[in-house]
């Protein structure tokens, strides 16, 4: 990844914040809009358009006859923001 190449999955604070609070766990859509403090159309918008680029999956189950969806970082998704955060250490470290 280099400076003109960054995904547009980066280009956008929420998806930032999306794909940050997943690196640790999955987390749930309740759990992201409360850690993200977007709104629920906001958030649904952003997660749609990280799964279709394939760096989250979902998993949705019926819990009290509810839907529970529970959003998990890919492979393909961690890599790329460890590539990310690589790219904007090295421009740091060129400019410190």
């Amino acid at each position: 990844m280099n400076i003109d190449s960054i995904p547009e999955a980066f280009s956008v604070a929420l998806r930032l914040k999306i794909i940050s609070s997943l690196v640790s766990a999955s987390k749930t859509f309740n759990e992201l809009r409360e850690m993200t403090q977007a709104t629920q159309g906001n958030l649904s918008v952003q997660l749609t358009k990280l799964e279709t680029w394939g760096y989250i999956t979902s998993d949705k189950v019926i819990e009290k006859k509810r839907t529970k969806t529970t959003y998990t970082l890919t492979d393909f998704g961690l890599t790329q923001f460890e590539e990310y955060v690589a790219l904007l250490q090295a421009v740091l470290d060129r400019h410190v």
